[in-house]
Order: C-alpha cells, then sequence, then structure tokens
C-alpha cells in the first residue's frame, strides 16, 4: 500500500489540482486520508482503480458506438 501526494496524483491522473479537488466534491474521486493537521494523501491503488474505470467506461461506449455502425451498415 502506498500515499501519494497531490503532485503524484496530478501526474499520474493528468488532472490539474483543482479538478482533483472538483471531482472529490463531486463524488468522481476517491476521497483523500488526512496524514497530520496539514497533509492529505491518496491511495495508489484506489487512484489506479478510478484511472480503469475511466478506461472501462470509453471501452464500453467505444463499444456501443460500434454495434451501432456495424447495425447501420448490415442493413445497406
Amino acid at each position: 500500500m502506498k500515499f501519494m501526494r497531490l503532485k503524484e496524483v496530478m501526474e499520474m491522473t493528468g488532472l490539474a489540482r483543482a479538478t482533483v479537488y472538483k471531482y472529490i466534491a463531486n463524488n468522481q474521486f476517491p476521497k483523500s486520508v488526512s496524514l497530520g493537521d496539514r497533509a492529505v494523501a491518496w491511495l495508489e491503488s484506489e487512484v489506479e482503480e478510478w484511472m480503469l474505470e475511466r478506461i472501462a467506461e470509453r471501452d464500453a461506449e467505444q463499444c456501443e458506438c460500434n454495434k451501432f455502425t456495424d447495425y447501420k451498415y448490415a442493413d445497406n
């Protein structure tokens, strides 16, 4: 298990600081863990899982598009 500070999270995900916190506020990103009075971090495994979910969503959308495209051209 590994903690990641915000800079690492931003580098890993490509998200800006404001976007990370916006997604957290909207329950769209893993919540941080308090490390002390003024320090927070994220579990690397939770961030990786979030990234894999984004990839799965993309692949599912592409799959749905392909079904539509295949159906559309099957009739021609």
